[in-house]
């Protein structure tokens, strides 16, 4: 058994806001008390702009929950969808013990356009793709949603020194 943290990109599009970050806090404390892995998965646009301040602090305020997941030596798998952009990226998804990525997710801070434009260059071929990400040491592996809760299960097995599930 694990706790589990699943975003919901066609809500909002998966903007980190007050009340999920709350909620991802209640998941990490919940996974501390019952002795779980927390697995997430991520879906997000990014913080909650509409919220202003209080959807920023979240990157915070998740970031530091975490910390009670090393402290109880319990593992952290975080799972990244497509898209995992803006404060989820820039805040707890790369945080995890392992870090999967799905096969062509976009993930990363600000969008390739927005740093096209910005650094005024054109970024090379696949930047911010799960498989660039990989290529640079960034993720841990990519994995097929269809075969994700497999392997999952055989990562946490391997995390805790149980056998691999069958």
């Amino acid at each position: 058994p694990v706790v589990l943290a699943v975003f919901e990109f066609n809500f909002m599009g998966g903007s980190m806001g007050s009340v999920l970050g709350e909620r991802f806090v209640r998941g990490v404390q919940a996974a501390v008390e019952q002795r779980r892995p927390f697995v997430c998965v991520s879906a997000s646009g990014g913080a909650r702009m509409q919220e202003g301040l209080f959807s920023l602090m979240q990157m915070a305020k998740v970031t530091a929950v975490l910390t009670l997941l090393a402290q109880a030596k319990l593992p952290f798998i975080s799972i990244l969808s497509d898209p995992t952009m803006g404060g989820v990226s820039a805040s707890f998804a790369f945080l995890g013990d392992v870090v999967i990525a799905e096969p062509g997710a976009l993930i990363g801070f600000a969008g390739p356009r927005v740093i096209e434009q910005t650094v005024r260059e054109t970024l090379p071929e696949g930047f911010q793709r799960s498989e660039f990400l990989l290529e640079k040491g960034a993720i841990d592996m990519i994995v097929d949603r269809r075969e994700m809760k497999d392997r999952v299960a055989a990562v946490l097995a391997l995390l805790q020194r149980q056998p691999a599930p069958k």
